[in-house]
């Protein structure tokens, strides 16, 4: 499976199939493993030892990570070949606060609906699923907020770009 790893501003397009690692092209030995009794992974990386402490930052669409290695802090971004094609259709940000409409990113069958308006969701919350080349694809939140309106119902058609579910910032508490 192909992946989208962004360090520092630097994205690197990275295949993964079994044990088997390939970073831009290069081939890599890799083996991660658990440490034991602790959150921490070992990392066994082109002959390279390292122990990594990862951290999933809550809220982040796409996947998003802090990693500690050898003291020092790095934001990881992760995402799949999959999510990488929807954002590019839906002009969605990578990485970012998004919300706003939600869009078809390809004509398709609305196949199901995951919300209503009034709903509070979070940040990766599915919305909608549209079934579209025989595929389902399950349109998610970019952030938390209030779904403002669903203007699509189940078994409705839709062109690319069609608007699908409109997600607002919540209210501040106060």
């Amino acid at each position: 499976m192909r992946y989208y790893v962004t360090i520092r501003g630097a994205t690197y397009a990275v295949d993964v199939e079994g044990g088997r690692v390939v970073a831009d092209g290069t081939p890599l030995e890799a083996h991660l493993a658990a440490v034991p009794g602790t959150p921490l992974q070992h990392l066994l990386l082109a002959g390279d030892s390292w122990t990594v402490a990862a951290q999933p930052l809550e809220g982040a669409v796409p996947f998003r990570l802090a990693l500690g290695v050898v003291g020092e802090r790095f934001e990881v971004e992760v995402v799949d070949e999959r999510t990488r094609q929807i954002q590019a259709l839906t002009g969605a940000p990578r990485g970012s606060a998004g919300g706003g409409t939600i869009r078809a990113p390809m004509p398709g069958l609305v196949v199901r609906v995951e919300v209503e308006a009034g709903q509070r969701v979070d940040a990766g919350a599915g919305l909608v699923v549209v079934e579209a080349m025989k595929m389902e694809n399950e349109l998610r939140a970019h952030r938390a907020g209030v779904v403002a309106a669903v203007h699509v119902a189940v078994g409705q058609a839709v062109d690319k770009g069609a608007p699908l579910v409109t997600v607002e910032s919540p209210e501040p508490s106060g």
